[in-house]
This record gives structure tokens, C-alpha cells and sequence, in this order.
């Protein structure tokens, strides 16, 4: 049983998605919070698997508050899924940053949110890799000449050995443990463990951060 935690200020909506998440029978809504801070402090206390996560909301938006629950250690088990329209696609990637598991649009169909929640409580972070992808080299794309790495990337491709940094290279390409396999002539259970020691090596939550190290710290160049 999956459980969730719904969390928007639009009441028709906030009631539209618990009716469709409660209407699965693999499926438990645990809370429906109001606002960022709300969805703070209901995580802490029912923990739920995922936390289904508007972005602009009073008090506390969903950006702050995705951030909040993700540092947390108390909330490890907890993924948050952004639930965000098109227009709101900068503000994606500063969730991402923050330590959501993935996104999903307003205008999904009832089965397609289901199956996302699904997806992010199994750990697969990324539900649309191409979509993913594209969102984040636009938002770090910058009409000035490439920017030099950051301290933070910097530090964090230091820990990876070179193998490593080029699974990385391709999970910021957005391809699955078993194209990985493919492409280096390895088993997908060798490929999930390298993924699986660069996200423990740089305290990743999933493979969306990744995503954004690899993008960060000039392993891809945004357009490419």
C-alpha cells in the first residue's frame, strides 16, 4: 500500500486528486494539507511514502517546503512529486534542486497520476527523462559563455571515479540502468550499483539529482 499526502491550496483540485488517488485500491491518502507549511508538518507526523506537491501556495510554496521535508532525515522514506502546470517549469527545477523526485502536469490523466506516485514511492525518479532533461537545460542554459563548475559540483565529482562520472554523464542523458549496461557492455545489476554508489556518494535522494549534477558540474552542455 502506497501512501500519499496531497498538498494544494485550490480546494477543487486538492479534493480532485484525493478522489482519484483514494479510487485505487493500492492507494492510501493519508492527509491533505492547505500549504507548504501545513504539508511540513503532516509529513513529519504520517510520513507519508509521497508527498504530492503543488508549487505556488501561500505561506510557505512548495519549493521551500520540498526542501524542508528532503533535508530532513526523519522524512528519508518520504519523495515528494511536484504537480505543476507548464508555465511553471522554472519553478520545477528549483524543486528538483530542492530534493523532489519528479514532476507531473495539473492535466494528467487520473491514470497517469496514479502510476506517478507509484513510479516515485519504487524510487524511479524520473517519470518523463527526455521531459526532465529539457527542462533543466533550459533553466541552466545562459546566453553568457559557459559558467565555470560551482564549489558544491565541484566537490561532489571529485568523490566519483571515472567510471563513475561517465554513468553519470549518461543518466544525465536520461538513459535507463539497462542502456547503461548496453552502452558499456556491463550487467544491468552492475550498472544499478555504479548509479546506486554515486547516489550514496553524494547523498543524492534519486537519479533527478543526478540529473542536475551531471548538467552543474559540465559533464553535459545544456542543447547537446
Amino acid at each position: 500500500m502506497t501512501t500519499v499526502l496531497v498538498v494544494d491550496d485550490q480546494v477543487l483540485i486538492r479534493q480532485a486528486v484525493v478522489d482519484i488517488l483514494s479510487s485505487a485500491a493500492d492507494t492510501e491518502v493519508v492527509g491533505a494539507a492547505t500549504d507548504g507549511l501545513d504539508a511540513v508538518e503532516m509529513t513529519a507526523s504520517a510520513h507519508p511514502d509521497v508527498v504530492l506537491m503543488d508549487i505556488r501556495m501561500p505561506r510557505l510554496d512548495g519549493i521551500e517546503a520540498t526542501e524542508r521535508i528532503c533535508s530532513d532525515p526523519a522524512n528519508a522514506d518520504s519523495r515528494v512529486l511536484i504537480l505543476t502546470t507548464f508555465e511553471e517549469d522554472e519553478y520545477v527545477v528549483a524543486a528538483l534542486r530542492a530534493g523532489a523526485s519528479g514532476f507531473i502536469g495539473k492535466g494528467a490523466e487520473p491514470e497517469e497520476i496514479i502510476r506517478a506516485v507509484h513510479a516515485v514511492a519504487d524510487g524511479d525518479a524520473l517519470l518523463s527523462p527526455t521531459a526532465t532533461r529539457s527542462l533543466i537545460a533550459r533553466y541552466v542554459r545562459s546566453p553568457e559563455p559557459r559558467p565555470a563548475v560551482s564549489d558544491q559540483a565541484a566537490r561532489s565529482l571529485a568523490l566519483l571515479t571515472d567510471r563513475e562520472r561517465e554513468v553519470l554523464q549518461l543518466v544525465g542523458r536520461g538513459l535507463s540502468n539497462q542502456q547503461i549496461a548496453e552502452t558499456f557492455f556491463i550487467s544491468p545489476h552492475t550498472a544499478k550499483t555504479h548509479v546506486n554508489r554515486i547516489m550514496t556518494k553524494i547523498q543524492a535522494h534519486d537519479r533527478a539529482q543526478l540529473v542536475i549534477l551531471a548538467y552543474e558540474g559540465g559533464l553535459l552542455v545544456p542543447g547537446e
